[in-house]
């Protein structure tokens, strides 16, 4: 077991809330308190502790996945001293005070459940999304490991429309699938080639994109401004805005933060 500490103040459930929200997620499951993940064929549980989470088991590979998943490079020191000049933001962020977002650690992941949450209600994308996992993944104790890009790259697209899949977001997977092995360099690069490089794969365009940079990179800057769920919580807490890209600015540097704290408060009112 191995305990890391995360900077205070710090709400494990709060900040776990959206793998409770839409439905079961067995690549992501909540159980009994705790978050399990599929790492390194290792069935890994992640709880609260005092100051910080438990993990077990944990060792220098299970580490760095945990400690991304956590999201521990976000400033929210720096976040708070923004919200806080705010006068929606400073409410908002008091009210959600020790919420840090958690990150999809694996960019393949990341990129499959956004495709999966195209133009669908987050409920009916878990839904398919939990299909995909336990037909082509496999269980790890109590979680089950997402299906890595070999597993599907030769599945036949009527295979993923059975389980849920429309035939053009079939299509969208396969194409990633083949393509996945081009993802892991994109931490190394900036924000817009980043961008640049995914909306050249079949599929992706910038709502996608944006959010492989806000919930696989934690890319600070990241604004999802296309999501009809941001744009929502824009209108609910501010009011109608012509331009919902142009809005983020008012949150910079740190418009990933203010776009997840805007959708957990309106989720959780």
């Amino acid at each position: 077991m191995l305990y890391i500490e995360v900077p205070a103040p710090y709400d494990f459930a709060l900040s776990s809330e959206r793998f409770r929200a839409f439905g079961r997620d067995p690549a992501s499951l909540w159980d009994d308190g705790g978050l399990h993940r599929a790492i390194a064929a290792r069935d890994v549980r992640i709880e609260a502790a005092p100051g910080g989470v438990r993990v077990e088991p944990a060792d220098e590979v299970v580490l760095p996945v945990i400690r991304h998943l956590l999201g521990l490079a976000f400033d929210l020191d720096g976040f708070r001293a923004l919200a806080g000049r705010d006068p929606v933001l400073g409410p908002l962020e008091q009210r959600l005070r020790g919420f840090r977002p958690m990150l999809v650690p694996d960019p393949w992941e990341m990129l499959v459940g956004s495709i999966t949450a195209q133009q669908v209600s987050l409920v009916a994308a878990t839904a398919v999304r939990r299909r995909l996992v336990e037909r082509f993944g496999r269980p790890v104790g109590v979680a089950w490991a997402f299906p890595p890009p070999e597993a599907i790259a030769s599945v036949a697209p009527d295979e993923l429309v059975a389980i849920g899949f429309s035939r053009r977001k079939a299509e969208y997977v396969l194409a990633a699938a083949r393509s996945a092995s081009s993802l892991t360099v994109l931490r190394g690069l900036p924000d817009d080639e980043v961008k640049e490089r995914l909306v050249r794969l079949r599929g992706i365009g910038e709502w996608t994109a944006d959010w492989f940079l806000a919930r696989h990179l934690g890319r600070a800057r990241a604004w999802p401004a296309g999501d009809l769920g941001l744009r929502k919580a824009v209108a609910a807490f501010y009011g109608p805005a012509a331009d919902v890209r142009a809005f983020g600015e008012r949150f910079a540097p740190f418009e990933n933060l203010a776009a997840q704290y805007l959708l957990l408060g309106l989720r959780t009112p």
